[in-house]
């Protein structure tokens, strides 16, 4: 498969930036870039909003563009959702009920036998197209309050309102096709490709507060980190 000359660009740019090819941390003009990858500014200044939206540059009009500072020192990951602005995304909830937690709930959310979680299942809408359907599954102790607004918009910003820190999310990704119910509420066609995308999200401290299955059209991922030369070591001693 070719890749499309702005994915290219996106991902030279980064290359460049992870090997501190921009000393003085910053990019050429536009104009400049224009002329060394042979497209047109438009094809730049697309490049240039995906890589800002990224969190990787700092557009400073008048004066250029900057890589942000610290950057080539961490890893990154990126996807065709966290690269897209939150104006461009919206959520419309399905279903939002409470139930008794599981034996599965119990142990993921380390609460006791009774005690309840939120369920919800939402689409998410980028750029005006139906491009995810999530369940999630909340503790009920940390969040007594939720509402189906709630869930209209941001889980990450209600937690962050409701006084708790996130730390981390832990992800895994498994190809699968559409299924009946899935295409109904996607209004799309039954078996196309997809991705199911587990999240464990994280607060300081350890606990889990969300548990999410997100079934992704169109999805892609980019990731960016640093060679682990003890852990590659390793690798090649195992038989």
């Amino acid at each position: 498969m070719i890749m499309k000359k702005k994915e290219f660009i996106i991902n030279d740019v980064l290359s460049k930036i992870y090997q501190n090819y921009y000393t003085d941390g910053k990019l050429p003009t536009q104009r400049q870039l224009a002329e060394f990858y042979e497209v047109s500014r438009y094809t730049i200044q697309d490049a240039i909003v995906k890589l800002q939206d990224i969190g990787v540059i700092n557009v400073v009009q008048g004066s250029g563009i900057y890589v942000q500072k610290n950057v080539s020192q961490n890893p990154l990951i990126y996807n065709s959702i966290t690269a897209t602005p939150y104006s461009r995304i919206s959520s419309k909830p399905i279903y939002l009920k409470k139930e008794v937690a599981t034996e599965a709930d119990q142990r993921m959310f380390e609460i006791e036998k009774g005690d309840e979680i939120w369920e919800f299942q939402r689409i998410r809408n980028v750029n005006y197209q139906i491009v995810q359907i999530e369940n999630s599954r909340l503790p009920y102790k940390l969040f007594p309050n939720l509402k189906e607004e709630d869930i209209s918009n941001s889980i990450q910003e209600y937690v962050q309102r409701k006084g708790y820190e996130i730390s981390h999310y832990i992800t895994s990704y498994t190809p699968v096709l559409i299924n009946k119910e899935q295409s109904q509420l996607m209004s799309c066609k039954k078996g196309l490709p997809a991705m199911n995308i587990q999240n464990r999200c994280m607060l300081r401290g350890g606990t889990v507060y969300e548990y999410s299955e997100v079934i992704a059209l169109d999805y892609s991922c980019t990731y960016i980190t640093p060679f682990n030369k003890q852990n590659h070591s390793q690798r090649k001693q195992k038989k």
